[in-house]
């Protein structure tokens, strides 16, 4: 049997294979009035895609626990019920295809209020359709905006508002709920001495730094079910280890394993390893399956489930990366975006049944 098509098992959530959906912002969520942050027909269309395409795990991209938490205007939001009522067609669609309906919270802290990519993703100031954003410290990612700094009671009421999502998503019918941690946005800048410099109970020390991750951790698997599984993802370094001139030190690798002991105890059931984003202009050494041995190094040290993701497009390397337990899941991003069907493509390719959808029968017929 194909590893790639096993299923996999967290706490008492059967996923039917390990091919995984990664998050992706398609910043197409409405922007105004009371739908601002709601889904549209188009993500219902493109997540049951992907699900109907075979993917086991399908996970909706950065959805705000705030207003001031999306990244643009066009992101999806999920601090109301109107919000919410438009998730549970989706996460009902993803479901009827057979596959499992997870969700990223997040907040973008001060890479919020930003354009979308193809308006080249500068940020929007606040007299010009944006909104003030937030973070650590009053430092600006790249050219964007200062941010306010966070007060120790704002910290804690975005705290709340993190358990309050998870709790709507919960109800829409999501089994699976993720925490962004990565990418720049406000709880990996919390996370990187690079952006953090407070000097009060969230700064400083490697475990100061880390206490925001945690609050907001706790907070949603308050109110997540206990059979239901808590994934993390995290940007395992900030690609600043050379301790560049123009950059203080980042976060690291090593770093990464340490964030993970502390999750797992913390009730985390996966990680979900990216990595960069903390700053517009780190040297990433961009290779297929790039990011795998940060995923791999986690999986050795702690024995957490470990999702690796990144440039990895082919079935074969997918099936490698699996058989050499270098992860137990793969997320596929940009593939998925080109090919819908992978996962069915994969399952021949690698012996692996197949399960299109039964109206799909006679044109797939005997070629799978």
């Amino acid at each position: 049997m194909s590893a790639l098509f096993e299923p996999i098992t967290l706490r008492e959530l059967t996923v039917p294979n390990r091919v995984w959906m990664a998050p992706m912002c398609m910043y197409s969520a409405a922007s105004e009035g009371p739908e601002t942050g709601v889904a549209t027909d188009f993500h219902l269309t493109h997540l049951a895609a992907r699900a109907a395409g075979g993917t086991g795990l399908v996970i909706v991209e950065a959805t705000a626990v705030a207003p001031e938490g999306r990244i643009s205007p066009y992101d999806l939001g999920l601090w109301n019920e109107r919000q919410q009522q438009e998730l549970t067609r989706v996460a009902s669609a993803i479901r009827s295809h057979g596959s499992v309906a997870a969700i990223q919270l997040a907040h973008a802290g001060r890479k919020a209020s930003s354009r979308t990519p193809w308006q080249g993703s500068a940020g929007i100031p606040a007299g010009d359709g944006g909104w003030q954003t937030v973070g650590p410290t009053g430092e600006s990612y790249g050219d964007h905006p200062e941010p306010d700094a966070l007060t120790v009671e704002e910290i804690q009421r975005i705290v709340q508002a993190f358990g309050a999502a998870a709790e709507r998503a919960l109800a829409a019918g999501f089994q699976a709920v993720e925490v962004h941690g990565a990418h720049g946005y406000l709880i990996h800048s919390f996370l990187s001495p690079n952006s953090n410099h407070r000097t009060d109970q969230y700064g400083g020390s490697f475990e100061n730094r880390l206490r925001f991750a945690l609050e907001v951790v706790a907070a949603v698997r308050a109110v997540w079910p206990a059979e239901l599984p808590v994934f993390f993802r995290t940007s395992a370094t900030d690609w600043l280890t050379e301790n560049d001139e123009d950059h203080r030190e980042g976060w690291t690798g090593e770093d990464t394993v340490r964030l993970a002991k502390e999750l797992q105890a913390a009730g985390v059931d996966l990680l979900d390893v990216s990595t960069g984003g903390l700053v517009s202009n780190a040297q990433i050494p961009l290779h297929p399956g790039y990011q795998v041995p940060f995923a791999a190094a986690v999986r050795e040290a702690t024995g957490l489930p470990v999702g690796a993701v990144g440039l990895i497009t082919e079935p074969a390397q997918a099936e490698q990366i699996l058989t050499e337990g270098r992860a137990d899941v793969v997320l596929l991003g940009r593939e998925l975006l080109r090919t819908p069907y992978w996962a069915h493509y994969a399952a021949r390719e690698l012996g692996a049944e197949r399960r299109w959808p039964t109206q799909y029968a006679y044109a797939v017929g005997s070629r799978g």
